[in-house]
């Protein structure tokens, strides 16, 4: 029989303990726990604490008197090992509440104290009554009992970890008002920065303050005043400090530590005490069996264990040294330390850290190394985005996941990866860790076969989406370019092509874009000017488009072409500026918001993709009275990111933007032109647009219908001239019974009668591909041609048929659609008076 000492509980040390009990029945298991809690639940403590977990039992995942009865252990709990004697084989154990000590004997010591928060040596910190940290459940029980005491107003969290963002969440649903202070300039160090401004973002919306790159340097009047080292002061009545964890070292305290120096810790005097090997910041380090190394001699020590947070381990992608203080690899260390005491061949192969977060409506996910990590290791990478809806978007409630992938692109081998989304983000983040897990590739990635229904998934699951890009990438189809370059780029000389579409490009671009819409770039090639051997850098909304672009243009000679990586979703979305209720002026947007006149309408145009939503609030905003105001909800993300400077630019205001389980809520206040944005760039003075449709294609139907309601929607007056075959786009589609000649019928009966029934210019394989492109656009929520034309007519476009081609090709007025006015060159040219846009299509 063997006596093995586990030194404390939780997830690494309980689950040893249960493990080594089911592998032998003959061992004697003694767990020293230093609290009173062998085994609990502190990832679900924030939860507990904002009332999502209303039973604090259910925290208790084992009792220490159900754990014993169960596994047959010895659990001392308010028991603390003090040190360690290797030469005997014995521990000193402490009881924490009499004081007395003892001794124990060992066979085998599995050390697994876990971390404790950090607590820095700052003025004042000592005297502040109403701060607080979160490990524990004691640490849940006393803020929780101050909540309910004092119905605290306002809350500081300092530190921007996932503890700090989960307290922040937890106490704004408590309706408590939150500031969160963090010294780096981004929250949730896995995530890169313009992933993180997503999650910035998301705070914001939902009242939380963000106070970024400042420190604390002191704490004033118990706590009720914070200091921050930029001179800022800030006055609260509660504080969670969570700046991060240590190894846990019983009964020896910290030495004073500055704010600054975050990320360091001391020596573990614990372990260094019995001659334990020690990494740079304080863990234990540990063999691929866990076991630990002599100081001096480098050799293993064969009988002592180190698990969990105390452990130094292995980053599983890069082979460096690591520390995760998740609970994941702290359960899976804890059976493997198990499996090896009782002779199973193992190995401990590292962590890649994959970890998830909800914040308020969003998921936060990653797994495996960020771009900060591979360049401080000084790897080779590149780095793609993506934004592919969670399911099919012709199934309701579709949302998009902003997505990165880095990878090595000469093998293939992926690095990490990080998303942000609502529902099915994770499920995405767990695919590509076990695929890492398994030394998959990128091309793994586009090779892998999901499950796919329309409340679920779509055929090209967002994996299977990152590893076509990658591929693409690492095969030299094309390379990219990053939202911290493009600007620069562009500075410098650089030609970037817009491929979206006027509306799109309209309600917001990078400066210097220049607009070819992509259904047109064949047509319009030559307008590309610069040489074939220059650089182009093409942006669509996510990628996708400017893809296909980049092949278009690599078809007609152009060499070095790139793609904006995440387009201009991601390129908007890493712009965001913080925007803190707190710190506004009077005249600011969400100052103003009791002071707003009441809703007049509210717009529901979920499902719909741009430009349906914009079109969906001019409409509204044209019928309200200046001052009143409306409400959309939309699911489209592009929406929620053109929507701002839509009102901007037309002089409207912005009273809020959020967005609650998948659905962008906009509260917008009609203004005039005279008001304006300052800031953004003076709007022409032509009014008027002029569109000639001569085409009798579909596809260039379309585009002259999007690019009307576009100019529509930006005020100006809008005229489709059409001409020869454009005349059947204003055909009804049934027959309409009018005397004519023998050419006017055979006229009549070869063309199509109306917009539905007209070919595409491409691709039109005897009817399919007209029949393919109306299905898609379906799935899509793309309205078809009728139902643009007749919403181009309600935003007061004017359709013209030519009087000479209506002679010339046998069309009569009764055929015409209603609305359409009948006209001549004289016509045309009078509506092309003062205009700002004129196209010929």
């Amino acid at each position: 029989m063997r006596k093995i000492l586990i030194v404390g509980g939780v997830a690494g040390g309980a689950t040893a303990a249960a493990r080594l009990r089911r592998l032998s029945e003959e061992d004697k298991i003694i767990i020293f726990e230093r609290g009173e809690y062998i085994s609990f639940a502190n990832c679900g403590l924030p939860y507990y604490i904002g009332g999502v977990i209303s039973d604090r039992n259910k925290l208790l995942v084992q009792t220490v008197e159900g754990m014993s009865k169960r596994f047959n252990l010895d659990i001392r709990n308010f028991s603390e090992v003090i040190s360690i004697e290797r030469e005997n084989k014995t521990v000193k154990v402490r009881n924490v509440k009499t004081g007395e000590t003892y001794t124990e004997s060992y066979d085998i010591l599995i050390l697994s104290p876990g971390a404790k928060p950090l607590r820095p040596n700052i003025d004042g910190i000592d005297d502040a009554a109403n701060l607080f940290v979160l490990r524990s459940i004691p640490d849940a029980d006393l803020i929780k009992k101050f909540i309910d005491e004092n119905n605290p107003k306002s809350a500081v969290v300092i530190g921007g970890g996932f503890i700090g963002i989960e307290m922040a969440e937890n106490l704004t649903e408590q309706g408590i008002k939150v500031t969160l202070v963090e010294k780096l300039n981004q929250v949730l160090a896995p995530l890169d920065f313009e992933m993180a401004q997503l999650v910035h973002r998301e705070l914001n919306a939902n009242g939380v303050d963000l106070i970024l790159e400042d420190g604390v340097a002191g704490f004033k009047d118990k706590g009720k005043k914070i200091i921050l080292e930029s001179g800022k002061e800030i006055d609260t009545d509660m504080i969670i400090l969570s700046i991060g964890v240590v190894p846990e070292l019983p009964c020896l305290e910290y030495a004073p530590m500055d704010f600054a120096s975050r990320g360091t810790v001391p020596e573990n005097p614990l372990a260094k005490s019995c001659g334990l090997a020690l990494g740079k910041k304080g863990h234990i380090l540990t063999t691929k069996q866990l076991q630990t190394i002599d100081a001096k001699t480098g050799q293993v020590i064969e009988d002592i264990y180190a698990i969990g947070d105390v452990a130094q381990i292995t980053d599983y992608v890069t082979g460096n040294e690591t520390a995760v203080p998740l609970a994941g690899p702290a359960n899976r260390q804890g059976r493997l330390a198990a499996d090896h005491i009782n002779g199973l061949d193992v190995n401990y192969h590292g962590a890649l850290g994959s970890s998830v977060l909800k914040v308020f409506n969003l998921t936060v996910a990653s797994t495996g190394n960020n771009e900060r990590q591979l360049k401080a290791k000084g790897l080779k990478y590149k780095a793609i985005h993506a934004h592919p809806a969670n399911h099919a978007t012709y199934y309701p409630g579709a949302s998009q996941i902003a997505m990165k992938l880095l990878f090595d692109p000469d093998s293939g081998k992926i690095y990490g990866a990080q998303a942000v989304g609502r529902e099915g983000t994770e499920k995405r983040i767990d695919v590509i860790a076990t695929t890492i897990k398994l030394g998959g590739t990128i091309r793994d990635l586009a090779g892998l076969e999901l499950c796919y229904a329309p409340p679920y998934s779509s055929a090209k699951d967002p994996v299977n989406i990152l590893g076509y890009i990658a591929c693409n990438v690492a095969d030299g189809v094309y390379d990219v370019v990053h939202w911290n370059e493009i600007d620069d780029i562009i500075k410098n000389g650089g030609y970037l092509l817009d491929v979206r579409t006027p509306v799109e490009f309209d309600a917001g671009h990078i400066e210097g874009a220049v607009n070819i819409e992509l259904d047109e770039l064949r047509n319009r090639i030559d307008e590309i000017t610069i040489s074939k051997d220059t650089p182009i850098y093409v942006n669509c909304q996510v990628g996708l488009r400017a893809y296909i672009a980049i092949r278009i243009l690599k078809a007609n000679g152009f060499k070095n072409v790139y793609n904006l990586s995440g387009g201009y979703l991601t390129y908007k979305g890493s712009k965001y500026v913080i925007k803190n209720a707190g710190n506004i002026g009077p005249d600011s947007i969400l100052a103003n918001i009791s002071k707003s006149s009441q809703i007049v309408k509210e717009i529901d145009a979920t499902g719909l993709q741009c430009p349906g939503p914009l079109l969906a609030v001019y409409n509204a905003i044209k019928e309200a009275q200046e001052g009143e105001r409306i409400k959309v909800i939309a699911t489209d993300y592009g929406f929620a990111a053109d929507i701002e400077n839509w009102c901007s630019t037309n002089g409207h205001k912005l009273i809020s933007l959020t967005h609650d389980n998948g659905k962008y809520i906009a509260q917008i206040q009609k203004g005039n032109k005279d008001n304006r944005c300052p800031l953004s760039a003076p709007t022409s003075t032509q009014e008027n647009a002029t569109i000639v449709l001569f085409s009798g294609n579909l596809d260039k139907a379309l585009a002259a219908m999007i690019i009307a309601q576009g100019a529509a929607m930006q005020g100006k007056n809008v005229t489709v001239f059409s001409t020869f075959w454009g005349l059947n786009a204003l055909r009804k589609d049934k027959p309409v019974k009018v005397k004519k000649n023998f050419i006017e019928k055979m006229f009549g009966f070869m063309m199509p009668r109306g917009a539905e029934n007209m070919p595409l210019s491409n691709m039109n394989m005897l009817g399919m591909g007209p029949v393919m492109i109306k299905n898609i656009m379906k799935s899509k929520n793309v309205d078809d041609i009728n139902t643009m034309i007749k919403s181009a007519m309600d935003l007061g476009v004017k359709f013209v048929a030519c009087t000479m081609s209506m002679d010339l090709m046998g069309i009569k007025q009764e055929e015409l659609i209603d609305g359409v006015e009948l006209g001549g060159v004289a016509t045309y040219i009078s509506r092309n008076e003062n205009a700002g846009i004129t196209l010929f299509i």
